[in-house]
């Protein structure tokens, strides 16, 4: 995991916090949370090798395709639900956002910027682009679903999410000014309106 985006997770996460981190890969950011923030709780994801990785590093890991729902947990269950570049491959996108602030008090998540501009470029140029953040050809992409900064500002509102923090990310730290044409990736902090 690139280390500025681990920071700057880690800031927003409280100290001691019983984290849900949703898509969790290979367990490195609820590992680091647990070692480093005195964290617990468990890693949610789908691969076979991600959720072995998890065991390996001593994260408790339940292996559930997201695309489910999260009916397994109960309402505010956690004090953080992480979504850590996750929101992109899922099919109920609204819907789990929606879900991350009932099972947890906030929510945190984060996805690839498509506004960044040299996104905007590429596609000027005439083809979608290929980054860092978006290694993938357009035909063999795993993300369902490209969104921009804005956008899901936007979705927030909607489903009347409010937007503790906001800003982006650079591969070398955070964007605050126009974080939809300069951020690679888009940070988010959230609660329900309910709450």
């Amino acid at each position: 995991m690139n280390p500025v985006l681990r920071d700057a997770v880690t800031r927003m996460v409280p100290f001691g916090s019983r984290v849900l981190d949703l898509g969790c890969g290979d367990g490195a950011l609820l590992a680091h949370l647990q070692q480093h923030h005195g964290c617990s709780g468990y890693g949610v994801e789908i691969d076979d090798a991600n959720v072995l990785a998890c065991v390996q590093r001593g994260v408790q890991v339940i292996q559930l395709n997201l695309d489910q729902g999260l009916a397994l947990f109960g309402d505010q269950s956690f004090d953080v639900v992480l979504q850590i570049d996750t929101l992109q491959h899922l099919r109920n996108a609204e819907t789990m956002l929606r879900e991350t602030v009932r099972v947890g008090r906030m929510g945190v998540v984060t996805f690839p910027n498509f506004a960044h501009w040299p996104n905007r470029l590429s596609v000027l140029q005439g083809h979608m682009p290929i980054t860092k953040k978006l290694p993938y050809q357009w035909y063999d992409t795993p993300n369902i679903r490209v969104g921009t900064f804005s956008d899901f500002q936007q979705l927030a509102e909607k489903n009347k999410l409010k937007v503790q923090a906001a800003f982006g990310l650079q591969e070398h730290g955070e964007v605050h000014f126009w974080p939809n044409v300069r951020a690679v990736t888009a940070v988010f902090q959230l609660t329900s309106d309910q709450h």
